[in-house]
């Protein structure tokens, strides 16, 4: 079976991001944003996706969190995208739910080749740590542009802001998992014949 990794990089006037991902790992990270709370998210992604995962990020922080966050999106979904190839085999689809405590999240995705999103997670607050919560809201937007699928985020309950997001990254690492997972043969899953 070809290795289904891929690494990416992206530099700008704002931000130098490299990431790696295997799709076929074991769930390890090695994430270092500058951000702790989108650390925290990225290593529940990787390590519930059972893909690894290494990200880092050199940003411009002292302006705020938009650019890094927005970046390292970019570049993990760029590099989904590419270890993803031309996606013959893959299950295509997933729904799956999470939940942390009194928080749940549901996910449903499609690896369809149109970028779409739409994302509610009720956010209280404005920050989480140093993360904007309106930008956890924009990384699963450009996730799903650079992965080329589209992405529903959708919390059912919650009250506490962190679970709700965990909750949210969870249910996208499980998603992920079912979706990219090899069950097809060869076969591209689409009526297109391609995605």
């Amino acid at each position: 079976m070809k290795a289904r990794q891929a690494q990416f990089e992206r530099s700008t006037n704002e931000t130098t991001i490299s990431a790696e991902v295997n799709l076929d790992g074991e769930g390890r990270s090695q994430i270092n944003t500058g951000l702790g709370f989108l650390d925290h998210m990225l290593d529940a992604l990787a390590r519930h996706s059972g893909v690894d995962i290494s990200i880092r990020c050199q940003g411009d922080l002292i302006i705020d969190d938009h650019h890094s966050i927005e970046d390292c999106a970019l570049v993990l979904g760029n590099a989904i995208d590419k270890a993803l190839g031309d996606r013959k085999g893959i299950t295509r689809f997933a729904s799956t739910y999470a939940p942390l405590d009194e928080s749940l999240a549901r996910v449903v995705l499609d690896f369809s080749g149109r970028p779409y999103s739409y994302v509610e997670l009720g956010f209280v607050r404005e920050l989480i740590g140093q993360v904007a919560t309106e930008n956890i809201t924009h990384f699963f937007q450009s996730l799903a542009v650079s992965m080329r699928a589209t992405i529903h985020v959708d919390l059912i309950r919650g009250q506490n802001d962190h679970h709700k997001a965990e909750a949210a990254f969870k249910a996208f690492a499980l998603a992920l998992r079912e979706a990219t997972r090899l069950t097809r043969g060869l076969t591209v899953p689409s009526t297109k014949g391609t995605l």
